[in-house]
């Protein structure tokens, strides 16, 4: 049997004259590439779902599973680990770990409407733009991800080079591994597999929940901050500088392009919708719980060892690192580099992918992970060159790193509420989303979301054309 046939399919049609049989296997040979296996692997989920057996009820969760976790672990990206890293050497044990479980339900709340989008639309987030709102906005919303996407990618690749850099392995010799591993999953494997594998390499981003016990921290100090919560050192310009990338490494534009378009690949239907929600509700506790242990373990072992320049040694990576190592000892900052090196992966992968989504859907091209090269090589291209800019941007000597890094998380959250306003215009939209449209109390949630985001960026603004006033 090929990887294509489903075994016996035969079904019957009907007609005037008399049942006319059917062979579903000829019909799915007679499908292009991508909607061939779409529909083979759509076959088996519906088979698995027929079947009453415990086991089947297991390999349904299972294989259901997928892009609202890895959307989640994926934003712990290398520029979301160390961005966690700085919080807390700069700002220690206090706001910013109640601040992180607020984050749960934001995520949530974000990502939850592209998973509707996409099981009701069997459209990325990208095309329907494109296609609702007219080429200018199209444009706008793609130059908004493409410039978001591509700063995005310079940090994973500061995050793979430091990580890689701590076992001794040179910069130019860190991106070409990290380049080399991205193009073999993204261009070897089809969806099902790349999302298989994509999902074991986010598992390594576990890795630092157990190393905060390393750390020894006052489990009190962490519980007392959600009793006494407020803002540390005062309002300044550099907390909300923190506070918006912080946000910015949370929700960030690409994440609506990816889960919405990873969900249309996987071939979400709207049956499929509350095992989706399920699915990115763990992603997000799972995405918290790291971004808390990271905030707690240099909170407690480097908040405490750099100087009263804040400003400099907080953001300074390779310091952080150092105090660490010198703390804790050499075996935690190997991990810390492992998961940071696994955290840069991962996030390059998805993004990459979430580029070619996005230009794959704006300009028609074949759009999906389940093409082979040479038959979608202009999906592929554009998430491959966007990643070897990236690459080389960091490889440019005396680049600050650490600033640009916090920098680029800023940069995102401030472009985040134009993509969640053509986020709410579609998914309120009834002639698309018919009962599937927001809520009266998803609105009011994601318009809150938004004015804060708006809220912080004018308030950042302010405060460096008017530092006294803040």
């Amino acid at each position: 049997m090929g990887a294509g046939q489903l075994g016996d399919t035969k079904c019957y049609a009907d007609s005037s004259a008399a049942k006319v049989p059917v062979d579903v296997n000829l019909k799915l040979d007679e499908l292009p590439q991508d909607i061939r296996l779409r529909a083979i692997d759509r076959l088996k989920i519906g088979s698995l779902r027929r079947s009453k057996s415990r086991l089947a009820r297991m390999l349904l969760m299972l294989a259901l599973i997928g892009p609202g976790i890895l959307v989640m672990i994926a934003d712990n990206d290398a520029g979301g680990v160390i961005t966690y890293a700085q919080t807390g050497s700069i700002f220690g044990i206090g706001f910013f770990i109640p601040f992180m479980v607020l984050m749960v339900p934001v995520a949530y709340i974000v990502q939850e409407m592209t998973i509707r989008l996409a099981a009701v639309t069997r459209r990325g987030h990208a095309e329907m733009i494109w296609h609702r709102y007219g080429s200018f906005w199209g444009a706008f919303s793609l130059i908004d991800l493409l410039i978001a996407n591509s700063l995005t990618l310079v940090t994973e690749f500061i995050g793979i080079t430091f990580g890689m850099g701590i076992f001794g392995v040179k910069p130019v010799y860190a991106v070409m591994i990290g380049i080399a591993f991205v193009l073999a999953i993204m261009l070897t494997l089809r969806y099902h597999n790349w999302e298989r594998a994509s999902l074991v390499v986010a598992a390594f981003n576990l890795i630092f929940i157990p190393l905060v016990f390393f750390a020894h921290p006052n489990w009190l100090l962490v519980a007392s901050s959600f009793g006494s919560w407020h803002v540390p050192s005062g309002f300044s310009t550099l907390f909300i500088y923190v506070l918006l990338a912080n946000l910015g490494t949370t929700i960030a534009p690409w994440m609506l392009f990816f889960q919405q378009s990873s969900e249309v690949d996987k071939g979400t239907v709207p049956e499929d919708i509350k095992a989706a929600r399920r699915d990115t509700f763990i992603g997000a506790c799972i995405m918290a719980s790291v971004a808390i242990a990271i905030i707690v373990l240099t909170g407690t072992a480097v908040f405490s060892a750099h100087t009263s320049d804040a400003t400099t040694s907080g953001y300074n990576i390779a310091f952080i690192l150092a105090a660490i190592s010198h703390k804790l000892g050499v075996l935690p900052v190997k991990l810390f580099a492992i998961g940071l090196i696994d955290a840069g992966l991962i996030a390059t992968i998805a993004i990459t992918a979430s580029t070619s989504w996005a230009m794959g859907e704006a300009f028609g091209w074949p759009k999906s992970i389940n093409l082979s090269f040479l038959k979608g090589r202009k999906f592929y291209i554009p998430g491959i060159v966007s990643m070897l800019i990236a690459a080389i941007i960091v490889l440019i000597p005396n680049v600050p790193l650490g600033f640009l890094n916090l920098t680029v998380q800023v940069i995102a959250s401030i472009f985040m509420p134009a993509a969640l306003l053509f986020l709410l215009l579609l998914v309120n939209d009834k002639e698309i989303m018919g009962a599937y449209v927001n809520s009266k109390l998803q609105n009011a949630a994601s318009i809150i979301i938004m004015g804060v985001l708006i809220l912080m960026s004018g308030l950042y603004g302010i405060s460096l054309v008017f530092p006294n006033l803040i």
